[in-house]
């Protein structure tokens, strides 16, 4: 039996803002989660910016996963999401993602966009059970790499909910197709 076949128990943690002190943990589950990985340096800069946002998924007193987002008008936009390896499929990466969905519709955006790589299928299928989906392949996005990396977007409301909520009922148009 394989170990992705074995379910693991579910653990609860609190997710907060992401704070000087996690930065420690927060590199750490960083380095062990991706090859070409951000240094304090790329956290510290991204951090400093008034539209980007560093949350941190916290069982007892260690930090167990993370998310760094930027703020825009219409979305959110994730730029680094990891979760420490021991508590993977547990259910930390989904409570993360249900947090994040939760700032779409208290402050009216629509949707979550970000770039997974082409060789991240790990990544691209936990996106894709989240319900983002594959919208465009971004050719040689990567600098360190030649690699492309899928754009997954998440959206709150269906096209066809959004055209309805937008585009108010026309009771003449439904009258003359009767």
């Amino acid at each position: 039996m394989s170990s992705k076949s074995v379910s693991k128990p579910a653990v609860n943690v609190q997710i907060r803002w992401m704070i000087r002190r996690d930065m420690a943990e927060v590199i750490q589950i960083e380095q062990a989660s991706f090859e070409y990985h951000w240094t304090e340096a790329d956290f510290l800069h991204c951090l400093r910016q008034r539209n980007c946002i560093g949350m941190v998924a916290e069982q007892g007193s260690r930090v167990v996963g993370f998310m760094i987002y930027e703020l825009f008008k219409n979305r959110l936009h994730v730029l680094n999401f990891a979760v420490a390896a021991d508590v993977r499929h547990t259910g930390v990466g989904n409570q993360m993602v249900e947090k994040l969905v939760t700032k779409l519709s208290q402050q009216r955006r629509d949707f979550i966009t970000l770039e997974v790589r082409e060789t991240n299928l790990d990544a691209q299928l936990f996106f894709r059970r989240q319900g983002f989906k594959a919208v465009q392949v971004l050719r040689d996005h990567y600098q360190d790499t030649s690699e492309d990396a899928y754009l997954m977007q998440f959206a709150l409301h269906s096209a066809e909910e959004k055209s309805r909520m937008y585009n108010p009922a026309n009771r003449i148009a439904d009258y003359e197709e009767a």
